[in-house]
This record gives structure tokens, sequence and C-alpha cells, in this order.
């Protein structure tokens, strides 16, 4: 289990000195996952926010080995490195266990680099693969992606007289990882240090492929203050916008569960991209969001649900 103390006395394997906005997601996710993964760790980082902040020539960030990958291709790159690994432990060439993860947006995770991730976890490499999720192309403008929300105002999907932001529902990659039938799937949020960090270890401990799709709020795109980085990703998982889960050979089980459930109202109004949906006239598209909301929720308490109404507990 994570424990903050053991993390303070350990070396920081992402810095500081980055030129990463103020209140970046992104960051906070590397520092956390490299903190619960430990130096024995190679990672690749898709084209991106987070691999322009941090590896600018000739300064890195990356006090681990770090290897840039394009858009499209860093699940690709990963397996590779952790085939070598497979075949020189074969060979009696090194014997040493290496953490091998990939750390990438959703730009390069949901639409561009999702072949190499679904290849990647049908051949079933012993990777684990991070998705910091900002619901958009940050680093070239704000465009929308097929993770931006519906509603959500992007410069490719923008308020108007014509429409209403992104017209589409966002992809539910977690779900699609889900069916590949890997070992373990998970979400997590910026904002709730422990579950990332345990969910890290507990996808390292797994043999066999491994995906954690993170909830990254960005200041730039979602147009807030950027102390709220941490609120927003706690108040995404209360009002069940971003429910916290883990998938475990199959079984679903939930993390966090609100004593009471927000309205997705209380998320919307801390930003920027929603502000349109607080004008009246809009209320139809908020109450459509909302039910959408609220169904993907209790769908997921029935996901849970059947799988230990399947294998009850005997009484002792």
């Amino acid at each position: 289990m994570a424990n903050v103390k053991d993390f303070s006395k350990s070396k920081e394997l992402f810095t500081g000195g980055h030129r990463a906005c103020v209140g970046c997601g992104a960051v906070i996710v590397a520092r956390q996952v490299l903190m619960a993964a430990g130096p024995n760790t190679v990672v690749t980082n898709a084209t991106g926010c987070l691999e322009v902040v941090s590896s600018i020539f000739p300064y890195t960030s990356w006090n681990v080995p770090f290897i840039h990958s394009a858009f499209e291709n860093a699940a690709a790159t990963i397996s590779g490195i952790e085939a070598l690994h497979k075949s020189w432990t074969r060979q009696g060439k090194y014997n040493k266990k290496v953490n091998f993860i990939a750390i990438v947006g959703d730009g390069g995770t949901y639409d561009i680099g999702i072949q190499a991730l679904s290849g990647a976890a049908e051949r079933g490499h012993n990777i684990l693969y991070v998705c910091y999720n900002n619901e958009a192309y940050m680093n070239t403008g704000v465009q929308r992606s097929s993770a931006t929300p519906k509603g959500a105002d992007t410069t490719t999907a923008p308020v108007g007289r014509v429409r209403k932001g992104k017209e589409q529902q966002r992809k539910d990659l977690t779900e699609i990882m889900v069916a590949h039938k890997i070992p373990y799937v998970a979400q997590a949020i910026v904002g709730n240090w422990r579950d990332l960090t345990s969910k890290v270890e507990k996808a390292l401990s797994i043999e066999g492929p491994k995906f954690i799709n993170v909830f990254q709020p960005c200041m730039l795109g979602w147009s807030y203050d950027p102390e709220l980085t941490c609120e927003l990703g706690r108040v995404a998982a209360d009002a069940c916008i971003w429910p916290l889960y883990e998938v475990v050979d199959g079984e679903y089980h939930i993390n966090y569960k609100p004593k009471v459930k927000k309205p997705i109202l209380e998320f919307f109004k801390l930003q920027g991209r929603f502000r349109h949906l607080m004008k009246p006239e809009n209320k139809p598209l908020l109450d459509e969001m909302q039910a959408t909301i609220d169904k993907n929720w209790e769908d997921l308490l029935k996901k849970e649900s059947s799988k230990q109404q399947e294998n009850p507990v005997k009484a002792v």
C-alpha cells in the first residue's frame, strides 16, 4: 500500500524545473506514477504536453531511462523494450526486474495511438500504460479529441449559434481496454494520490498488460484557476463523472462511492469550457448530460454487484 512517508524519503524520479503550466496535472501524474514504480523503471512518453515540458534538449526532468516516442507508437516502443528485456533474460545477459511504463496523453491514446495500444494488449506484453487524460489536444491548441466530453468548448468544436460545444459523447476507452481481457484496468484521478499510487503498485505486481486511465484537469484548456487542479479531480469523482474503479481479471471493484453524489453542475461551474451550460436556455442539454452520467454510474454499480452475486462469500 502506498505510504507517504516512504515516498517523501525516496529520490525524485521526475524533477521540478520543467516548463509545465502552473497547476498542470500531467506532471503530477508523472511524479506520482514514478514514486510508486521506483528507480528500476523505463518510460516511453509520446509527443504531447508532458514530453514537451519535460524533455527540451539539453534538459530533462526524468531520472529514469526515458524514450520520446512519436504520437502514435508509444505502446509499440515500450513493447519492444520489454521484448528485448525478455530476450536478454533468456540469454542470461540481464536478471533484474524492470518496470516498463508508457505515459501518454488522451490524443496519443484514445485517437492516434489506439492501434498500437490495442496490439500491445492483444500480444500480452508485460507493460503498464498510463493515459493522462485532459480530454483534448491541449499541446496543439485545445482541439477536441474522442476523450472530450459532450458539451465542452474547444477550438474545433466551439460554442456558438449553431452548436453548444462538442456534440458527441466521449469514447469510453477504459471499457474498451476491459474488452481486451487484460489482467488489470483502472481509472484514477489527479487529486487522490493514494488511490493512484496504490493502483500503480498493484498493476506493476501483475504479469501482463495493464492500463490506467487518469483524469487530469488542464488549467489552460479547461479555463480554471490553477490551484483548483486537484480539487477538480475530486469533484469529478464525487459527481461520478469519473468513477474510481478497477477491473482485476474481469472483476469490477469500485474504489470510491461518494456518500452524497454531487450534481455535475458542481463540476461544470468551476470551468470556462462549460460556462455556456449555466445559461437557462441550455438547461435541457445539462439535464441530458446529468441523465447520461447517472445511467453510467448505475451501470457500473450493476457490473460490480453482478460479479459479487456470481461469487457469493460463504459464511464461516
